[in-house]
């Protein structure tokens, strides 16, 4: 089973690139981010003729997620991440497929550090952590999978000395990130590419992608039954090489769940 995340920036704007990319190597899950779309734009039909079911949390010009899963129409769990009730941002969708929970999340980006958005994006990490505490000690298989807009670690940016103050590489974010993959979660790219530089988003200027000047803000963390049938993780660069196309790669793993 093939298991993706992809932030498009603007699912409209790009639905040709998706589309193809869905083709080519025909995830069997994919969670979006930032659909820059409301929920009655959201391109429904196109994609059921590709053959995939959807849920979504749309908005409109900003954030919005979604989940797609092959042949299937997911069965929505959740809308939103608990934890604040007047939090109006689309930026967690969750959905039961094949016996797993799949969370699909955009964490905001926080900038300027600091201020009001960075206080946000901690408070809502703050709320993330809280919730994957919850998910852990059910003990099933689960999924939290999209933009976290964190950099982990130096090995996870090009240029480290530059992000030093960034708010997707603030101490305080990245040891947000770290104590959340504590509670017993599994960074999937990192668990099989333990010392390698592998990047998963490139800026739009100054030839970013062609000289491999790229983030590691998109991560797949899987919960210790998943992570026990994890077989490959990778980017899948291809698509941020094509015409118009989102600054971000997708990213996937192949798992292998027990047939019963």
């Amino acid at each position: 089973m093939k298991i993706a995340t992809y932030n498009v920036n603007g699912i409209n704007g790009r639905l040709s690139v998706l589309m193809r990319w869905l083709e080519e190597d025909a995830p069997d899950i994919v969670c979006l981010q930032e659909l820059k779309s409301p929920n009655d734009r959201f391109p429904r039909a196109e994609l059921e003729r590709a053959g995939y079911g959807a849920v979504w949390h749309g908005q409109k010009s900003w954030n919005g997620v979604a989940i797609l899963a092959k042949g299937v129409v997911p069965l929505l769990t959740r809308r939103g991440l608990p934890g604040d009730p007047d939090d109006a941002h689309a930026r967690y969708i969750e959905a039961a497929i094949d016996g797993m929970l799949v969370g699909c999340l955009y964490l905001p980006n926080g900038n300027p550090a600091p201020g009001a958005k960075f206080d946000y994006k901690l408070r809502w990490f703050q709320r993330l952590k809280t919730y994957g505490a919850e998910l852990i000690a059910l003990d099933i298989p689960a999924l939290l999978v999209g933009d976290y807009n964190v950099m982990p670690t130096d090995l996870d940016v090009y240029a480290p000395e530059r992000w030093r103050d960034d708010a997707l590489f603030h101490p305080e974010v990245r040891k947000a990130y770290a104590d959340l993959v504590a509670q017993g979660w599994t960074d999937a790219i990192r668990h099989m590419h333990p010392n390698e530089r592998i990047y998963t988003f490139w800026k739009y200027w100054r030839n970013s992608f062609e000289r491999d000047a790229g983030l590691r803000i998109d991560h797949l963390l899987l919960s210790p039954i998943v992570a026990s049938w994890l077989t490959s993780a990778s980017v899948r660069r291809r698509p941020r090489s094509w015409d118009h196309t989102s600054d971000h790669a997708p990213v996937m793993i192949e798992i292998e769940p027990p047939t019963d």
